[in-house]
């Protein structure tokens, strides 16, 4: 049987090929697996290109979200305690001590962390994101080009380019800063295919456990791709029933296929999940500020920073942040998207991707839509949704990450629609290449992405990587940091990764619920542990430099706070306000510090005992 083809702009020829190699009747050619090969390359070329700074400088850093990377460099090693330790999966004791981390109801990565355990043992956890990061964009064009050309398409040329842009757009590159597991998408096309594939009379069963296979896998990578996947899937597939009658016979093994999906995946990940909503550690949606960040509609016609027309000032107050310039695609782009609806209006499937990606900016607007930086008093639909389960852990602005997919379909469908012009027409077929080349140029050029900027980093300090803090944590204490870590800071994240999470940390960078008597609403998600006394104490010194007052009361409540933190220690490493910081611990504590290893060190076991 063959797969059950999508309704493309074409029933022609491509369509027929592509059915033919989803099915296996049809093996590329010589100069097909060439061209499949020259493929891939560029995809590794266009990969190394965004992270090259980082492969070449050890010493670098993502600098538009350092906080972030020290986060998945934390994780990497999590990952990588699981296999060589038997932790836990799910929670880890090993920062914010002593509540721990619901690392279920954070961005874990164990489908990705665990398999790159050999890589974080042999060349620590820095070289296991990099390599995350890198491969995660590679491995995402590949599955798109794949998909595109064996199952959707059938084409090379026009498969590259969509390939290309699912992977590369400029959201993409914008979440490679620092969000390994957002770029990381290679999963979406296998959900894809394995979805399409569900409609095969008599192997409903075979199916129905491989999609759930690949469902499982993206759950462990990242929920909120997984949830815009579904969606995205349920409109489409739902239009083709209706807009392609001839198949409708295959609606009862496609259900029932999608039922034994379901019900696997729902056995798979029913624990997991039950951790994450119910277990220790656990939180009630996002704060109404994370829920507030949202697409401008003046982005989309914009450049992102990242691209080649884009820069810091074309990207100025339209994203929260570097890594969140979702919505950037360009005015020439957003006016051939729309030139390429309206000419394959024809097409029941492009007009459902149109709809779907309409629906998806809408949303990315959040509560109120923003033009230009500025509220225009017009509210958006999702201020009728955002408190609903589900909806409520989700960030407006990540809608707009479905658009980019969306967009890549519709070049490859249209760089199809062009090929088959220019080849049913042999007298025009070099002025229709022409035209579809300068188009192409003219809205894709100014989006090409630049390498990520990168920062220097400090070292970690020898008197970490040495071991020298380890007589400090006996008997379960803790590593208090200067400043403690939290979203700004997260530095001691990945002293702790270097030491393969051995060394444990009070506080650090986390989402965890609010649990302040006057929380409101209870339980909702916080960047961090709540603040306590002290920990508020040494952020102010960070931010300002100066060290606040010190009473008595001050000095009873920082002693509860470390017999809190259960530390045995309190270093200060680096720090632009290291005097200011060094001081205040000093007079809080009345223990003067002693300089080793590259950090000042405080001994607060006597007062914690």
């Amino acid at each position: 049987m063959t797969t059950p083809e999508p309704d493309v702009p074409s029933d022609g020829p491509a369509a027929a090929s592509s059915a033919q190699r989803a099915s296996g009747d049809a093996r590329p050619s010589r100069s097909g697996k060439w061209a499949d090969l020259a493929a891939v390359l560029s995809f590794v070329v266009l990969g190394f290109w965004v992270t090259g700074r980082l492969w070449l400088d050890p010493g670098s850093d993502v600098r538009d979200n350092q906080s972030d990377q020290s986060q998945f460099e934390w994780m990497m090693a999590h990952g990588a305690r699981v296999v060589t330790h038997f932790a836990y999966p799910f929670h880890s004791d090993q920062m914010n001590v002593p509540d721990g981390v619901n690392l279920m109801a954070n961005t874990s990565v164990l489908s990705i962390s665990l398999p790159l355990t050999p890589i974080t043992l042999l060349f620590g956890p820095r070289a296991a994101f990099l390599v995350f990061l890198t491969a995660g964009m590679i491995a995402t064009a590949t599955a798109w080009y794949f998909l595109l050309s064996r199952v959707l398409i059938g084409t090379r040329g026009p498969a590259w380019l969509g390939a290309g842009f699912c992977a590369y757009a400029p959201a993409m590159v914008s979440h490679a800063n620092g969000h390994p597991n957002i770029v990381s998408q290679f999963v979406v096309p296998l959900i894809i295919w394995r979805t399409l594939r569900l409609g095969e009379p008599g192997r409903w069963l075979r199916n129905g456990v491989l999609l759930a296979l690949v469902i499982v896998w993206q759950a462990f990578l990242n929920l909120e791709i997984l949830l815009m996947t579904a969606i995205g899937l349920g409109v489409v597939v739902g239009v083709l029933a209706v807009g392609r009658p001839e198949l409708r016979s295959r609606i009862r093994p496609f259900l029932a296929g999608l039922a034994v999906a379901a019900g696997v995946a729902g056995l798979l990940l029913a624990y997991p999940l039950y951790v994450q909503f119910f277990g220790p550690g656990a939180y009630s949606g996002l704060s109404r500020l994370i829920r507030g960040y949202s697409s401008d509609l003046a982005s989309f016609v914009a450049y992102s920073r990242e691209s080649l027309a884009g820069s810091p000032r074309t990207a100025a107050g339209l994203a929260k942040n570097p890594t969140e310039e979702n919505s950037f695609f360009g005015w020439a782009l957003v006016v051939l998207v729309i030139a390429l609806v309206w000419w394959m209006r024809r097409s029941v499937v492009v007009l459902a991707l149109a709809a779907l990606g309409l629906l998806f900016a809408v949303l990315s607007l959040g509560r109120e839509v923003r033009f230009d930086n500025r509220g225009t008093g017009v509210p958006g639909p999702w201020a009728a949704l955002e408190n609903l389960p589900i909806l409520h852990s989700v960030v407006p602005t990540r809608w707009a990450l479905a658009i980019t997919p969306i967009v890549g379909l519709l070049l490859a469908f249209g760089a199809q629609r062009a090929h088959e012009l220019a080849r049913s027409h042999p007298a025009a077929r070099r002025q229709i290449r022409f035209v579809t080349a300068t188009v192409l140029l003219m809205a894709l050029l100014p989006i090409v992405p630049t390498p990520l900027p990168v920062a220097h980093l400090d070292p970690v300090p020898t008197f970490v990587t040495s071991g020298a803090w380890r007589p400090y944590v006996t008997g379960g204490r803790s590593v208090v940091t200067l400043p403690l870590p939290d979203t700004t800071y997260a530095e001691p994240l990945r002293w702790s990764a270097e030491t393969r999470l051995d060394m444990p940390l009070a506080r650090g960078y986390f989402l965890g619920p609010d649990t302040r008597p006057n929380a409101n609403p209870p339980k909702v998600a916080l960047f961090g542990a709540p603040p306590r006394p002290t920990s508020s104490f040494f952020s102010t010194i960070r931010r300002t430099g100066a060290v606040p007052p010190i009473t008595p009361q001050a000095r009873v409540k920082a002693v509860d706070d470390l017999r809190f933190w259960r530390a045995g220690v309190v270093i200060l490493g680096p720090h632009e306000h290291e005097a200011a910081l060094r001081r205040g611990m000093t007079e809080l504590t009345g223990i003067q510090p002693v300089f080793t290893g590259g950090v000042w060190v405080w001994d607060v076991r006597p007062l914690t005992d």
